[in-house]
């Protein structure tokens, strides 16, 4: 697929974004975040099903896909789509709400990576980012809860959340099925006692593991070749693309 016409995808599916309160109790939320491999070879995908009401985690899964598309900012569904809606379908508990480590509306097309995996997973998504993408806002006050909007072009499109005294904010934006209210509630009912929402926070720490653990893995299989060849003192072999390195 050519960047013009991952471009095209977006502005099409854009249309299919719905921006409204989501329906009944949101108590389980799925955090979402995405690691690539340092060949650029694959995407690892973790999923962290978190209960709300619990503050416990019910699930995690990873899925492991191979990357099809370059990385260009603004198109990074393209390189982690696959990968996502393949942890998610790993679940055994259906989630209430994506929380996505990304963008969602608040994307120069108004369809991140947020909106893009709430529509193909037809569930109530927000993105939660923890840097401005566009836009420009006023600075919310040092207490936990407050918030500006995130405008781009005379459009709101975000908001501005402080989810602890004093911690920088996060960039919250919908996804799918949402509206910011609900949006800013959600991540601040998952954001009990640090700045990410514990769902999101546990996916990258998921994620991260996973990349240690490939690159262990990784090691042992070239020094197990060295050993097998005689070839102690030699190059390493290539890493396993299954098992690469991340960064």
């Amino acid at each position: 697929m050519t960047p013009t016409r991952a471009i095209a995808i977006q502005k099409r599916l854009a249309s299919l974004v719905q921006k409204r309160p989501p329906h009944g109790t949101l108590r389980f939320v799925a955090g979402v975040d995405a690691a690539f491999s340092s060949d650029e070879q694959h995407c690892i995908a973790a999923v962290v099903l978190w209960d709300v009401h619990e503050r416990a985690v019910v699930e995690q899964q990873i899925a492991i896909r191979r990357l099809t598309f370059p990385y260009i900012p603004g198109l990074l569904s393209f390189r982690e789509a696959a990968a996502v809606i393949a942890a998610l379908r790993k679940l055994h508990t259906y989630p209430d709400v994506l929380l996505y480590d990304g963008n969602g509306f608040a994307h120069p097309r108004r369809f991140g990576s947020a909106c893009h995996i709430g529509v193909l997973a037809n569930l109530p998504t927000i993105g939660c980012a923890k840097s401005r993408l566009i836009g420009s806002h006023a600075e919310p006050s040092r207490k936990r809860g407050s918030s500006t909007p995130l405008v781009d072009d005379g459009q709101v499109i975000g908001s501005v959340l402080r989810t602890q005294d004093g911690v920088r904010p996060v960039y919250v934006s919908i996804g799918h099925r949402m509206d910011v209210l609900a949006a800013e509630r959600i991540v601040l009912q998952s954001a009990p006692r640090y700045r990410l929402p514990e769902p999101l926070r546990l996916a990258d720490q998921l994620a991260r593991r996973e990349c240690r653990r490939g690159s262990a893995a990784a090691s042992t299989i070239a020094s197990a070749r060295c050993t097998r060849s005689g070839a102690a003192r030699s190059m390493p072999s290539k890493p396993s693309p299954r098992v690469s390195p991340c960064r």
